[in-house]
């Protein structure tokens, strides 16, 4: 089966004590239950498949969610914000500007 887009949810769990801390420790498996659970309900489970992954890299503004073939990184997302992201990105095709990072923290030059 093809999907249209692919949802990779960080779902990688350091210790609490871990100084960059973690996704799943921030939430991420349940933004992984939220985004299948919106997903199913608004019969799109077929055409979008949420993943869960391993570290993207940049867990301290996680939970990070990764869609593909869009290129589009969210961060620090909650399960509240999922329905916005299904129905504005996944649906209107409109990026939820608001959870996008543009990486600078981390660029070094």
């Amino acid at each position: 089966m093809k999907f249209e887009r692919v949802i990779f949810v960080c779902t990688n769990e350091r210790p609490a004590d871990h100084p960059r801390g973690s996704c799943a420790g921030r939430g991420s498996n349940e933004v992984l239950d939220q985004l299948r659970s919106v997903l199913k309900e608004k019969g799109l489970n077929t055409q979008i498949r949420p993943l869960k992954c391993g570290c993207l890299d940049v867990c301290e503004i996680g939970p990070n969610v990764y869609v593909t073939p869009d290129n589009v990184w969210y961060m620090g997302v909650k399960a509240a914000d999922v329905p916005e992201i299904v129905e504005e990105h996944l649906v209107n095709n409109r990026v939820v500007t608001r959870l996008v990072s543009d990486f600078s923290r981390w660029n070094k030059e």
